[in-house]
């Protein structure tokens, strides 16, 4: 049996490029407007291409009717609000930022050991696939806390 769904979730991994959006889209379809959802990352990289989701990211998450070409990363610093219920770290450096947030806080914290798959090499189709093996495992471990992915 399933823990009733938090109202507020927050997703962090490192730069909320790759993980951490996937995961926040993932949850919306779960939840619709039952939960707001929200993703962050310890910090943010340079240059251009870092102001929106991976490319990769948007091209896997499509293959679901997930847009993300509107996201833009954003740090623990940049969060509008900092009051979850619920924060679920998908990288160990994320878990230490997310233990800080939660002092003095009535937070659940979460691990969530999540692959990078930007560390892949190869084809583009080989890359592809690392990012959707994320994706799926993402989409698996959402199923089985707050119910099925649609």
């Amino acid at each position: 049996m399933r823990p009733p769904l938090p109202g507020a979730v927050l997703f962090a991994c490192n730069f909320n490029r790759v993980r951490s959006p996937m995961a926040e889209a993932l949850l919306r379809r779960v939840a619709g407007d039952r939960v707001f959802v929200d993703s962050c990352g310890l910090k943010l990289e340079r240059g251009d291409a870092a102001q929106n989701a991976d490319p990769f990211v948007e091209a896997v998450m499509a293959e679901l009717s997930c847009d993300l070409s509107r996201h833009r990363p954003k740090t623990f610093d940049q969060l509008e609000d900092s009051s979850f219920d619920l924060v679920v770290s998908l990288t160990p450096e994320a878990q230490h930022r997310a233990v800080e947030l939660a002092r003095g806080r009535a937070v659940e914290l979460e691990y969530w050991p999540t692959h990078d798959p930007t560390q892949s090499e190869g084809s583009r189709e080989a890359r592809l696939a690392a990012y959707r093996e994320v994706r799926d495992s993402l989409a698996a471990r959402i199923a089985e806390r707050f119910g099925p992915v649609r």
